[in-house]
């Protein structure tokens, strides 16, 4: 899972850092924010910060479900295959973000996407504490703050 947790953080640096390097070696236009093309990009991007609540909540319940299974191997590797998914979800904004923001040449909305799914990218990160509680079964008749 550490792969997965990592490579999008490899993957936003090195894409944003490529598409600066183009966007100042002139290998490649700016795309003006108020164009069309510029106005879907955004509208994309800022589809893509919903993937970061749908991703956490739904990893959640999925967790709810694998927290039941009896067979240790299997509930874990389960988890490991959901976990890489939460993942992706959820930092998928903020590698889209990084991107938009260059290649709308600095448009500040888009770096804000892309910090909202940095943070949320940051609780996703894989320890064993937080997969022991995540796996931990629940008491459904436990309250929830």
């Amino acid at each position: 899972m550490n792969w997965f947790y990592y490579g999008m953080l490899a993957a936003a640096v090195g894409f944003g850092a490529l598409l600066y390097w183009m966007l100042t070696t002139g290998r490649m236009n700016a795309i003006d924010p108020q164009s069309e093309g510029g106005k879907i990009l955004q509208y994309i991007v800022i589809c893509s910060v919903f993937l970061v609540p749908i991703g956490l909540y739904g990893f959640n319940r999925i967790c709810r479900k694998l927290s039941k299974i009896e067979d240790e191997e299997e509930k874990y590797k389960k988890y490991q295959k959901y976990a890489a998914i939460r993942i992706l979800l959820v930092s998928s904004s903020m590698l889209l973000g990084i991107e938009a923001y260059y290649v709308t040449g600095g448009y500040m909305s888009m770096l804000w996407c892309a910090g909202i799914g940095a943070v949320a990218w940051y609780f996703t990160k894989p320890t064993e504490k937080k997969i022991y509680l995540e796996l931990e079964p629940k008491d459904d008749n436990q309250e929830t703050y």
